[in-house]
């Protein structure tokens, strides 16, 4: 399905885009939601052979630490850029695949803009967010123009990476560099979509939260009271509402008033593509249903729901699978890259 306004800016990008007039058709033995996330989560993530060209890590202005992964980088100055956003957990390897087909179906540059606590960088101040920081991302992308001022920039947000996308899409409204983004299986309200994760996966996740950014960064944790009482959550939704403080909030109103993606998403100016999956188990399509009637209002976003696909996998093809998920965001940013250039 597709949810846009009729006489905006995505008429002739519907008609111009070959997937959006064939429809998804999953790997045959994919067709099961948690099969399709298993193989996504645990195999293709391993199978994926990408070796980046250059990580680079930046110091922020509070002195934290964030990285960018380049892939790309012997490309001619004026090619365009890709600012890709990971996952809440998203590591350098979890992320190549995306990385290798974004280069290989565009012929752009990529530079996945690692958040804070991930993989193996430094947690030298004491403040996570699961969704990421607008600021840190803002500062991501004064050190990619810097390198390529003659580049064009396009962004990707993947799974919590859109979350970060919106907001700031949101925020910077027309003075944002992006032309043009992708969000591939938003959770829209972040206060309320983790109350309909598949409740075994939200368990497994925040195991894995706790694992990755509490106990590997105890020592860092010590002068926040609230950190104990982290490893008490048993779900997303309780994680969510009580690590706060280690996001540099003094209550949760505060933290949810600066992060959540949906209180700026209307200002976004630029064309935003959006796929979801009606079997997500993660990012469940309940999450968009209060947002349709002011989607097919604005110009500027078209949503494209397909029947399965699961959680950021959508792969297609019988034994040679691909993502058709990054086929569709590679061709969107081609088209939007022509139309631009062509204005």
């Amino acid at each position: 399905m597709l949810y846009y306004k009729k006489d905006g800016v995505f008429n002739d990008t519907v008609v111009a885009l070959e997937q959006l007039q064939q429809g998804y058709s999953p790997t045959p033995w994919l067709r099961n939601n948690h099969i399709h996330l298993m193989f996504f989560d645990i195999i293709k993530k391993k199978l994926a052979h990408l070796e980046y060209d250059y990580i680079e890590q930046l110091t922020m202005v509070d002195g934290g630490t964030t990285a960018i992964a380049w892939f790309g980088l012997d490309l001619s100055e004026g090619t365009p850029t890709i600012v890709l956003l990971h996952t809440v957990t998203g590591t350098f390897n979890s992320m190549r695949e995306i990385v290798h087909d974004l280069n290989f179906y565009t012929g752009w540059r990529v530079a996945l803009c690692m958040r804070r606590g991930h993989d193996r960088l430094p947690l030298t101040v004491p403040k996570i967010n699961l969704f990421g920081s607008t600021q840190d991302l803002k500062e991501q992308i004064v050190c990619i123009q810097e390198k390529f001022p003659d580049s064009d920039l396009y962004a990707v947000g993947s799974s919590a990476g859109t979350g970060l996308l919106i907001r700031y899409l949101g925020e910077e409204a027309e003075k944002t560099p992006i032309k043009a983004a992708f969000a591939l299986c938003p959770g829209y309200d972040t206060e309320i979509g983790f109350n309909n994760i598949h409740p075994i996966y939200s368990k497994i996740m925040t195991k894995k939260l706790i694992r990755k950014f509490i106990l590997a960064h105890q020592e860092t944790w010590q002068q926040i009271p609230q950190w104990e009482d982290i490893l008490g959550t048993k779900s997303l939704a309780e994680f969510e509402k009580a690590y706060f403080k280690m996001a540099g909030f003094s209550d949760y109103g505060s933290y949810a008033e600066a992060t959540n993606p949906i209180y700026t998403f209307k200002n976004i100016k630029i064309p935003l593509m959006i796929l979801n999956s009606e079997d997500d188990p993660i990012c469940h399509i309940k999450n968009f249903e209060p947002y349709k009637k002011i989607i097919v209002k604005m110009p500027n976003i078209i949503v494209v729901t397909t029947k399965k696909g699961s959680h950021c996998g959508f792969y297609e093809g019988l034994f040679k699978t691909k993502s058709w998920a990054t086929r569709l965001m590679s061709e969107f940013l081609l088209h939007q890259e022509k139309s631009y250039n062509n204005n």
